[in-house]
């Protein structure tokens, strides 16, 4: 790795506008409106009486209610076994952990049988020893884990609403998840009309036990994330989407999910971006997005923070190869690229096209037992691409350790797999790793199922180097005390 001491600052936005709240609704009546016959001051005033009375007489009922078309309701259901839906591929992986029960969550591709198209739902699945002692496919049947949300209208047909790359964060017992969210068609509107409504859901989520399986997560409580919804709504995003995986819960009550989107760019060159969906929990209708860095076709971010520094750290997928990573001391209201530590040190574009996929990230104090040898570290998995002797691709899941200064490859962890996107979660109370990755098929595509495996043997690895670690930095700091630097002759090491 080479060492790199220059920080570049991603790009401000300078022209974000706030939202001003208005609808934009055309104004009735002015020329255009046909012109009221006259009413003669006795009928006006008698319909005004009765209008009056009408409504004492609803306010005194209590239980009369003025009829009121009824807003879209969104309900969360499980696939009955007598439907003829089939689960045709999972991905998006993400594992989250509530109390002592750590759950796998992924986006499930759904389809009906003898229908074309395709929906989305969400398939969750607790992690149990059994399931994790070596690498082991989930969601066998996910058929059985999958949950799809319906638009309930009182009349017609039920529609299933497409939710997309699920980002979840825990606050206690209480799970937020954001997803994309598209309607085929908007409400009210001709189905042929090709119209749909767009945008996230914020579902929050509770732990159940479920009969037939122990634990299991009950979606309910959606919350409608319109674009208008934001604090700030710079006009020139032309799309913005979830970014998967985990988000970060601050000591401060606000959930931070990663997103990216397509900023309108000049001759028609959109440019692709990363930032953070900010929620407010205290205010549950507060809602920001933060600033955003743009470099080289960054997406699929993944977000930590890092405690240490009092930090936030997203991990970005390039197109030109490599990972840039960006730190922000101030909640995402600016953001600096690590240069010299964590950015553009991974990276294994060999010709070709490079691979966007999203990395596990996560970070916590690790040691071996005793206090004072344990560490702030962060932990990363990411695909590393070899060929193999028939010059196939197979992109192999690698654990990264590092503590911000130092940098290690543990190891590969996927075996024979052929990955793509993983997720990585570090129980601190059973002291256990754990990895979720997507697995490919021979043609390129996912798998119905996806692979958890639990790390025991790598996080020995782990606990072994930051011992290692810790002795080379003692003799470093004897032979190197912090006044070394004054005097010292030329060619001092120090």
């Amino acid at each position: 790795m080479l060492s790199r001491v220059a920080a570049v600052t991603a790009p401000r936005t300078h022209n974000r506008r706030r939202g001003t709240g208005s609808s934009g609704r055309r104004r009735e009546g002015r020329e255009s409106e046909r012109q009221r016959p006259n009413m003669s001051r006795r009928v006006f005033t008698s319909a005004a009486l009765l209008l009056l009375v009408v409504v004492m007489m609803c306010c005194n009922t209590g239980g009369a209610e003025v009829q009121q078309p009824a807003d879209p309701q969104f309900a969360w259901k499980g696939i009955k076994d007598g439907e003829t839906v089939t689960v045709e591929s999972l991905g998006v992986p993400g594992l989250l952990k509530v109390g002592s029960h750590v759950f796998a969550v992924a986006e499930a591709q759904c389809k009906k049988s003898g229908e074309s198209a395709t929906f989305t739902g969400i398939a969750s699945q607790l992690i149990t020893t059994s399931t994790a002692k070596s690498p082991e496919e989930l969601l066998k049947n996910p058929k059985d884990k999958t949950q799809v949300l319906e638009q309930d209208g009182s009349e017609g047909p039920k529609n299933k609403i497409d939710v997309s790359r699920p980002a979840t964060v825990v606050n206690g017992n209480d799970i937020y998840m954001l997803v994309g969210k598209y309607s085929p068609t908007a409400v009210g509107s001709d189905p042929k009309s090709g119209a749909g409504d767009l945008g996230f859901l914020l579902v929050k989520g509770n732990v159940i036990d479920e009969s037939d399986s122990g634990k299991g997560i009950q979606w309910k409580n959606n919350t409608d994330v319109s674009r208008v919804s934001f604090d700030e709504q710079p006009e020139t995003w032309t799309r913005l989407i979830g970014g998967g995986g985990s988000g970060v819960h601050t000591k401060d009550g606000r959930l931070l999910f990663p997103v990216e989107g397509t900023k309108k760019g000049e001759l028609q060159k959109d440019e692709k971006a990363v930032l953070l969906l900010i929620y407010t929990l205290k205010d549950k209708k507060s809602w920001k997005l933060s600033n955003w860095m743009s470099a080289d076709g960054c997406s699929d971010p993944s977000v930590v923070e890092w405690e240490k520094d009092n930090q936030l750290i997203m991990m970005t997928a390039c197109d030109d190869g490599r990972r840039r990573v960006y730190e922000s001391s101030d909640k995402g209201e600016s953001w600096t690229e690590a240069l010299g530590t964590l950015s553009r040190v991974w990276g294994n574009k060999q010709g070709g096209e490079a691979k966007a996929v999203r990395s596990g990230f996560t970070t916590d104090t690790i040691g071996n037992g005793v206090e004072d040898s344990k560490r702030n570290v962060m932990l990363v998995t990411l695909p590393v691409y070899k060929r193999d002797k028939n010059k196939n691709e197979k992109g192999v899941l690698h654990l990264w350790l590092t503590d911000n200064t130092h940098i290690v490859d543990i190891g590969p962890v996927s075996g024979n797999d052929d990955v793509a996107a993983s997720s990585l979660l570090y129980n601190s109370e059973t002291k256990e790793l754990i990895a979720l990755y997507e697995k490919k098929k021979g043609n390129g595509g996912t798998s119905p199922d996806m692979v958890s495996v639990r790390l025991t043997d790598e996080l020995q690895r782990v606990k072994d180097v930051l011992a290692t670690w810790k002795k080379v930095d003692g003799i470093v700091s004897k032979l190197c005390p912090s006044n070394a630097e004054k005097g010292a002759p030329p060619g001092n090491v120090c």
